[in-house]
C-alpha cells in the first residue's frame, strides 16, 4: 500500500501576532521575591537582551543608586503601588564618587536609564538630596523609546533629565515636581495628561534641543500648578539656543509669569529658541502678554503636531 501523506493547512487570520513570553521577576524587601533589591534584578538582565522582561517591584522604599545599562533592552519595571513603591537616592552635584570624581549634573541621578525600549509603570522616582543640594536628578533618561506611565518624579533642581541626542520618550499620566529647570535636556519627549508642579520661583523647562531636531518637549493636556508661595515661574528657558518647547491644550496656573518665557539672560536666544502654545487656559494663560519671540499656534498648525508626526514609526502605547 502506498503511503498517503495528509497535509493540514492552518490559516492564520490577518493581523495575528504570535505573543512573546515575558519573563517576570519579583523584587520584594521581605525576601519572598526573586530579588530583594532593584539593582540585583537590573544586573540579571542579559546583555543584548531581545525578550521582554517584567520586573515587578513590591511596595517599599528602595534606597539605591540604580543603573540599567546600555544593551539591556526590552525591560519593564512596574510598581505594586505608585505612592508606596519608591526608588530613591541622594546623589547631587558636588558630592564625591568612590573613585574621587566630583558629581555633576550628568552623574547626579538616582536612576540612570541607558537601555532602549524601556517602560516604567506605577513607580515613584525620587532624588532626596534636598532643597539646597543643587543639581540632583531623579531619572537620567538616556535611552531611546522610553515610556513612563502613571509615575511620580520627585525632587528639586534638575529632576528629570531627558537626555540622549535624538532619543524619543513618552510620559503619560505622570506627576513631575521640582524647583529649577526640572524638566530638561535634548531628547524629543512628549508629556500627555501630566501634572507639572513648581516648588520655587524659577523655570519649568530647560530644553537643549539640537537645531536639526524638529521637536523637543511637547506637553499635551497637562496641568501646571505650584506651591502657594510660588508666583513667578517661566514656562521655560533655553539651555541651548534652539530649544524647542510646546504647550498644547494645557491648564496654566497663576504662578506662570505673564510673559511666559525667559531668554536665559541672552537676547540672542530670542531669534533661535522655538517656543509655542496653543489653547492655553487658566489664570496663567495670557496670549497678549507673552514675549513676542514665542509663538501662538493656529488651529491649522497644531493639527500637524501629534504622536505620529513627533515619534514617526514608534507607537509608545504599543510598547
Amino acid at each position: 500500500m502506498k503511503n498517503i501523506i495528509i497535509i493540514i493547512l492552518c490559516v492564520i487570520p490577518m493581523g495575528f501576532v504570535f505573543s512573546q513570553t515575558t519573563n517576570k521577576w519579583v523584587v520584594s524587601q521581605d525576601g519572598k521575591g526573586n530579588y530583594s533589591n532593584v539593582q540585583a534584578a537590573l544586573n540579571a538582565v542579559p546583555v543584548d537582551n531581545k525578550s521582554p522582561i517584567l520586573i515587578y517591584i513590591k511596595k517599599g522604599i528602595y534606597n539605591e543608586r540604580l543603573v540599567l545599562d546600555t544593551r539591556k533592552d526590552f525591560v519593564t519595571i512596574e510598581g505594586e503601588d505608585k505612592a508606596s513603591t519608591i526608588l530613591t537616592f541622594n546623589n547631587h552635584a558636588g558630592m564625591k564618587l568612590a573613585n574621587g570624581d566630583t558629581i555633576n549634573t550628568w552623574s547626579s541621578a538616582s536612576f540612570f536609564v541607558y537601555a532602549d525600549n524601556f517602560t516604567a509603570k506605577n513607580i515613584s522616582f525620587q532624588n532626596n538630596a534636598g532643597f539646597t543640594a543643587g543639581q540632583a536628578v531623579a531619572v537620567f533618561a538616556n535611552g531611546n523609546r522610553l515610556h513612563f506611565s502613571n509615575c511620580n518624579f520627585l525632587g528639586f533642581q534638575d529632576v528629570l533629565f531627558c537626555s540622549g541626542l535624538g532619543t524619543k520618550q513618552f510620559y503619560e499620566n505622570c506627576y513631575i515636581e521640582g524647583t529649577t529647570d526640572f524638566i530638561f535636556g535634548p531628547a524629543t519627549a512628549v508629556f500627555q495628561n501630566c501634572l507639572i508642579h513648581s516648588k520655587k520661583n524659577s523655570h519649568v523647562t530647560a530644553a537643549s534641543t539640537p537645531r536639526e531636531i524638529p521637536f523637543g518637549f511637547v506637553f499635551f493636556n497637562c496641568k501646571l500648578t505650584a506651591d502657594t508661595s510660588v508666583h513667578k515661574v517661566s514656562l521655560g528657558r533655553p539651555w541651548q539656543p534652539n530649544a524647542s518647547v510646546t504647550y498644547i491644550n494645557c491648564e496654566i496656573g497663576a504662578h506662570i509669569i505673564p510673559e511666559g518665557w525667559n531668554n536665559w539672560k541672552n537676547p540672542a536666544n530670542e531669534s533661535t529658541a522655538r517656543y509655542a502654545e496653543f489653547n492655553s487656559t487658566g489664570p496663567g494663560a495670557n496670549n497678549a502678554a507673552r514675549v513676542k519671540w514665542a509663538k501662538i499656534l493656529t488651529a491649522e498648525e497644531v493639527q500637524k503636531i501629534n504622536l505620529k508626526s513627533i515619534f514617526g514609526d514608534w507607537d509608545p502605547k504599543q510598547q
